[in-house]
């Protein structure tokens, strides 16, 4: 018998043997997919007394003919008759599928999930295909079909001894690649790991004489009862364990597990593992495998589980999701949006349990586990709100705490004047040591919050909790760190300012950054210089390396405050070399600015309340003149300043002191320093 598929589009054939080659390896999948739902139908009708037969052994062989070009399954179930295979598989009858294969040309599994034509997935890689299927219902015939990829087919009677169904893949030029063991080894262990029936393919190999020699024993490629198949009660955590270096073989230990076990309003199984997550966040994304009635689907499952749970390792499996679709279908599909709240619910509860009775255990583990709990919290609302109850800070100490029995911990001694309550952290407790000492030494806690979603993370908690404040222990002096009172400061005039300022910037490579030199009272026992660094901008700065449209700030320079203590003895004793060895020149640059200081008050008063061309151009020259003078006299008194600055022994030591105490001293800098240091003490 000859006679023509019946499909509605004639372009059927040409999108999937032409269009479909990004995704062509998933002819596998469907075709031993089918063979095994044809397999377990047997089963079924076993069972119900509707086939006697014996069905112990029921098994779906792969298996490669390289001679022949040929890729063969083959089943032992339920098969087919001739009435069978011209219903489904000659008559593809769909509404609608011109406009539908245009749209979906490119995506393999939206054309074969949508139209149920996983059997035609076999002509992305044959130019020739054979069905060789005889039924399990009693006399039946065997028939043979075949179909070299255009609309018309042949089938005939033909002789088969055993129930069930052969597909016979003959492979086209592009596609030799699949009569490699290799390659069919890869597959099945990718597409075919836990169907639910065994396959088989080829012989189990053994080591022997130099070289690996096939055995009799058939090689199942499967396990057919995985672990996430079994009821939690059925399994020991080495069972958790065991299944888990069964996905990933060289993976570290996991640290926690959940075992998912839903039937109702929707079906879903699974075990999900939280792996060990180090600082830098470089974690790999394809971790959970998506299943479908144990059949492979996919392991990219960013949009269909949230964002943070891509984070996490393990299984899903749901016969409720239309697994055989795009994407961005299975995104906007309401089942697998219950199912991703649903996850983020069952994860957050378990948490939520482990912190409960074992506290200890997520004490221990915190550190590796603490990345996935942040990104989790900034990234889904849902999960902050109950991972604020287990999520915990570290102190300096290594002590941990939960949020409200940290704020128990500080609020009596860190809320600031405008009741705000002030929560010191530090990101690097080796570097930023004597400040956390400065800190201490006022009875104030800092954290430690050193990964890389800290500033994210510590912004989020502003925003959350309005009247709490973070700042990092070097933002600012310790007095002014969590300010309890307007602070009594003997401050200098602008003019003091001018003639100490370049001293110590002259010591400052530009290439360190940019400085602002500060002067406040810190008493004499405090240090004489300290670097800060404001909170805002070094924030900025940490949210570009991480936010695109924030390069404004990550391409501005690095900005310090520079403090001096002028309580301090040495300070005041480079106050007073100033003052000993530029006396006479700075007392007469002073009398000349203080006495063009005054010609310009007088010239700008005669300005006051008259428009610019009422007032004579000579007033207008003599002023301009004056500021002239002025800026000229500011230049030299500040040139000779930083040339003193630049030559003071005790003005360099100072300031390379409080670059030493931030970890900023490096180089040919600290050579230099540590050679003035030995000719200072001599």
């Amino acid at each position: 018998m000859k006679g023509k598929i019946g499909v509605t589009s004639e372009n059927l054939f040409p999108i999937i043997k032409k269009f479909l080659y990004s995704d062509h390896d998933i002819f596998l999948r469907e075709i031993v997919s089918n063979a095994v739902d044809a397999t377990q139908k047997l089963k079924t009708l076993a069972s119900a007394g509707k086939y006697s037969e014996q069905i112990d052994a029921l098994s779906v062989k792969v298996s490669i003919d390289k001679a022949q070009k040929t890729l063969t399954v083959s089943d032992k179930g339920i098969g087919m008759t001739s009435d069978e295979v011209e219903k489904y598989i000659n008559q593809i009858a769909f509404s609608g599928a011109d406009e539908f294969l245009k749209k979906y040309k490119n995506d393999a599994n939206a054309i074969i999930g949508h139209f149920g034509l996983g059997f035609y997935s076999s002509f992305m890689v044959s130019e020739e295909v054979e069905i060789i299927s005889k039924s399990y219902k009693k006399n039946s015939k065997a028939v043979r079909w075949v179909c070299d990829g255009s609309p018309e087919f042949m089938m005939e009677e033909t002789e088969k001894e055993s129930v069930g169904t052969d597909i016979i893949m003959h492979l086209n030029s592009d596609s030799l690649e699949f009569l490699e063991e290799t390659r069919i080894t890869e597959l099945l262990n990718k597409y075919c790991k836990f169907l639910p029936v065994p396959v088989v393919f080829g012989k189990k190999k053994e080591w022997k004489d130099g070289k690996y020699e096939d055995t009799e024993a058939d090689n199942q490629i499967n396990d057919v009862a995985p672990a996430w198949t079994k009821k939690p009660i059925d399994l020991k955590e080495e069972d958790y364990t065991n299944f888990y270096h069964q996905l990933y073989p060289t993976a570290d230990e996991p640290l926690f597990n959940i075992h998912l076990n839903v039937d109702y309003p929707f079906n879903l199984t699974g075990i999900l593992y939280f792996p060990k997550l180090k600082n830098n966040f470089e974690v790999q994304k394809n971790k959970i495998q998506l299943y479908s009635n144990q059949v492979f689907v996919t392991d990219s499952v960013e949009g269909i589980v949230p964002e943070f749970l891509t984070l996490l390792h393990g299984v899903l499996d749901s016969p409720d999701i239309p697994l055989n679709v795009s994407r961005s279908y299975l995104q906007n599909d309401s089942n697998v949006k219950k199912i991703s709240s649903h996850i983020t619910k069952k994860v957050a509860d378990r948490l939520q349990d482990i912190f409960k009775d074992k506290r200890a255990e997520l004490e221990e583990k915190w550190n590796d586990l603490k990345l996935f709990i942040e990104y989790g919290m900034l990234t889904d609302e849902k999960f902050y709100e109950k991972a604020l109850k287990f999520f915990f800070f570290t102190n300096t100490e290594n002590k941990l705490f939960t949020w409200d029995e940290y704020k128990s911990l500080i609020e009596a001694n860190q809320t600031d004047k405008n009741k705000k309550l002030v929560y010191l952290y530090a990101t690097n407790a080796e570097a930023q040591f004597s400040f956390i000492e400065a800190a201490k030494s006022k009875g104030y806690d800092v954290l430690l919050m050193d990964d890389v979603l800290a500033t994210p993370l510590l912004n989020h908690f502003e925003q959350k909790f309005p009247e709490s404040h973070f700042v990092r222990v070097d933002a600012d002096v310790v007095e002014k760190l969590i300010a309890k009172d307007d602070l009594d400061q003997t401050l200098l005039t602008t003019d003091e300012k001018n003639e100490l300022s370049p001293i110590f910037q002259s010591v400052i490579p530009k290439e360190r950054g940019q400085f602002i030199i500060d002067f406040q009272n810190l008493g004499e026992t405090g240090s004489p210089m300290v670097i800060t660094q404001n909170e805002f901008m070094r924030r900025m700065k940490d949210m570009s390396k991480m936010q695109a449209g924030m390069s404004f700030y990550g391409e501005m320079p690095d900005s310090y405050n520079l403090v001096v203590n002028l309580s301090h003895p040495l300070v005041k004793k480079v106050m007073d070399e100033k003052e000993s060895q530029l006396s006479g020149e700075l007392t007469k640059l002073r009398g000349e600015l203080s006495k063009l200081n005054d010609q310009k008050g007088s010239l700008e008063k005669l300005k006051e309340g008259k428009k610019d061309e009422e007032v004579p151009q000579e007033e207008k020259d003599l002023l301009n003149e004056t500021r002239d003078n002025i800026s000229k006299i500011e230049a030299e008194r500040r040139e000779k300043l930083e040339q003193f600055g630049a030559a003071s022994p005790l003005a360099n030591q100072l300031v390379d002191l409080a670059f030493l105490a931030n970890n900023m001293l490096k180089g040919e800098a600290l050579a230099n320093f540590v050679k003035r240091s030995i000719e200072l003490i001599k």
